[in-house]
């Protein structure tokens, strides 16, 4: 299939893909949080002083710390998320992650999430003459069926089937992926995801 073959360098489709192309990234918003305190001023602070002994505030009991445990020591459970800045865990789990994210994508017509985790991998074809990512998938996406397109975009990988080459090399066989549909090995195929600095990316197809 298309899909395959056009992370393999084969050749895919006759003419030429000539349109710019698009790069979509993942953002991720930071929050953070201000105390606000207030106290006195220096005079007010030496007449206080003379007069009596300091006292805890009686918002804050003199026996309790005043830190706030954050929300994640509240619960006893990480966070789950990915954020921008920090890289992403080197697992197998989140390799599954990754691949189902492209999955999803391909089901949804979402060009933005497949050039993102197929972006290394389509750039290697890109550089053996076929057009950008976000051309070539856009014909991608018009020989899927709508009955697989559906399927896709609820499926899921069977990690009994993954292989781990090593934490830095996991391959995607097209008998791990599960959907109500079925896929062939020319429909989709199978992909080998690497961890490249920051997270897991689709750099081959068999």
């Amino acid at each position: 299939m298309i899909v395959r073959e056009f992370l393999m360098g084969s050749r895919l489709v006759e003419g030429n893909l000539m349109t710019s192309r698009a790069m979509v990234s993942v953002a991720a918003v930071s929050a953070c949080v201000a105390l606000l305190t207030c106290g006195c001023g220096p005079d007010e602070a030496k007449e206080d002083a003379g007069a009596k002994p300091s006292l805890p505030s009686a918002s804050t009991p003199a026996n309790v710390p005043s830190g706030t445990p954050s929300a994640s020591a509240a619960t006893g459970q990480p966070s789950a998320v990915v954020t921008a800045d920090l890289p992403a865990p080197r697992t197998k789990e989140r390799a599954i992650q990754r691949y189902e994210q492209y999955l999803h994508g391909l089901g949804r017509e979402d060009i933005g999430t497949v050039c993102e985790v197929a972006g290394p991998g389509a750039k290697k074809a890109e550089d053996q003459g076929f057009g950008p990512c976000t051309t070539t998938y856009a014909i991608v996406f018009q020989m899927i069926s709508p009955e697989q397109k559906k399927a896709l975009q609820t499926a899921t990988v069977d990690p009994q089937r993954v292989q781990v080459r090593t934490l830095d090399s996991i391959e995607m066989p097209l008998e791990a992926v599960r959907s109500s549909a079925t896929f062939s090995e020319e429909d989709l195929g199978s992909y080998v995801l690497e961890y490249l600095k920051d997270d897991y990316y689709i750099t081959d197809g068999k």
